[in-house]
């Protein structure tokens, strides 16, 4: 009973958000609390909300102040010199633009915190999206799959997990997998061809200039502002002169986004603001302190010497915090969701179901099994759930028919890509949130594609004969 009524859980939140008749927030508290009193369990709803809460807290205090950092940075010009340099890749061409979406997303995936590369790749992404009127969810969608892809570094969570749930050595785990990733990361650059040639023939492949004819009133301007004001063009640094200059000159700032005067920069201070950077995403990589720690440190020390006075400081925070109420918001309410899936057994049952309906005549091929189903249990769980409760049994029933624990443990990896857009997963709500877009219509669109990586994943990892 707990097993189908888990799964109804599960399809009755997906189904309401993706019809929009409820708001995620809602949904992730309303509709587990209502499936908790229906297992019989109502009394203990309480409980679970706050193990849930306590669970994901340090996730929430890590984004919020996460948030404040990157934005503050975003305000300071940290990111400009990255705007530009896409914009010089991207120019006007809807394809270079998506394509440029993916390349720049599994660049700051490097860092291995996937809210931090969202923060990145749509602060510098969704001025270009929205000047060329661009469809949003494919910027959400070619962002959040390159990032499961990349999510697999051993620093990244899931590689540590299995490593640590099978006992093995996380390299002897991930090495052998870069060439199956690398064929992942490379469909991910393909897709973005796809969906790029898709936009390309909606819109057409326009110039700087007829970009500023189309909307010579509309400026966006970065994270930092909120003035609507037209924003004085530069010329460009090519030459030439005469009014063709002068208007490529403003295309250019309007689709930067980022408003080159804006009162908030602090040119003098770049390079203070891009060590401080560096050491904290280096930080971050070799743990040496708790990341959510790292960023409260790095937001404090990054308002305190870019905005020494208080009322800078302010004002920076109130800028920041519609963001922040939002994404933690949105954690919390996960955490309902969350806990009441794990206190009421409904995800130990969900698991036990999936696993006893696996066929004894597919116990030799337990790496693909397993590459299969980590797909769904990635993302209707945690990874702590999928990689601490359900790994090491897959890893057991492998090892009854002569499959090695490092075969399971690189197929578990291969849910990734669709793992980074689960409901379940923190940051996706700061993507979403920071691109406005909804989280329904992400699921929607963003699901088919991922599951597709995925699979090319495991496709390869079986002919590299690594799985």
């Amino acid at each position: 009973m707990l097993t189908i009524l888990g799964f109804a859980m599960i399809a009755t939140f997906l189904v309401l958000i993706m019809m929009k008749k409820m708001s995620p927030i809602a949904a992730l508290v309303l509709i587990p609390a209502l499936f908790c009193v229906a297992v019989g369990q109502g009394a203990k709803l309480g409980d679970f909300v706050i193990e849930g809460v306590g669970t994901l807290a340090p996730t929430a205090a890590m984004l919020m102040f996460a948030i404040v950092y990157f934005g503050v940075m975003i305000d300071v010009g940290l990111f400009d010199p990255v705007v530009r340099g896409i914009l010089r890749f991207c120019k006007a061409d809807p394809m270079r633009i998506v394509i440029g979406t993916a390349v720049l997303a599994a660049i700051v995936s490097l860092d291995g915190d996937g809210s931090t590369t969202f923060m990145i790749t749509v602060s510098a992404m969704y001025p270009l999206y929205k000047r060329l009127k661009m469809s949003l969810v494919v910027m959400t969608g070619v962002a959040a799959t390159a990032n499961g892809v990349m999510n697999t570094l051993p620093w990244g969570g899931p590689t540590a997990r299995a490593a640590t749930a099978l006992k093995l050595d996380a390299a002897d785990i991930f090495v052998p997998m870069i060439p199956a990733l690398a064929v992942g990361l490379l469909a991910v650059i393909l897709l973005a061809c796809v969906l790029g040639r898709r936009e390309r023939k909606r819109l057409g492949t326009l110039t700087l200039d007829e970009v500023l004819v189309r909307e010579p009133e509309t400026v966006l301007v970065g994270a930092g502002g909120s003035d609507d004001r037209p924003v004085k063009g530069t010329p460009s640094a090519g030459g030439g002169d005469g009014a063709e200059d002068h208007a490529a000159g403003d295309s250019d700032q309007d689709l930067k986004g980022l408003d080159p005067d804006r009162p908030t920069l602090r040119p003098r201070l770049y390079w203070f603001n891009a060590g401080l950077t560096v050491a904290l995403l280096a930080s971050m990589i070799l743990e040496m302190m708790p990341i959510p720690v790292l960023f409260l440190l790095g937001a404090a020390l990054a308002l305190t010497v870019n905005f020494p006075h208080m009322p800078d400081q302010r004002a920076r925070i109130a800028a920041h915090a519609d963001n922040v109420l939002n994404v933690s918001g949105m954690v919390f309410a996960a955490a309902v969701f969350t806990g009441v899936l794990t206190g009421t057994g409904m995800v130990d049952h969900m698991a036990d179901w999936l696993v006893g309906a696996i066929p004894e005549a597919m116990g030799p091929h337990m790496a693909v099994v397993t590459g299969v189903l980590s797909l769904p249990l990635t993302y209707f769980m945690s990874n702590d759930g999928f990689y601490f409760g359900v790994l090491p049994v897959l890893a057991e029933a492998g090892a009854a028919h002569g499959v090695s624990s490092l075969e399971i443990a690189r197929a578990s990896l291969v849910g990734q890509p669709l793992h980074m857009s689960s409901p379940l997963v923190p940051a996706v709500y700061v993507l979403v949130g920071m691109a406005k877009v909804e989280f329904g219509d992400h699921t929607r669109f963003t699901v088919k594609w991922a599951v597709l990586t995925s699979l090319v994943v495991l496709g390869a990892g079986i002919l590299f004969g690594i799985i």
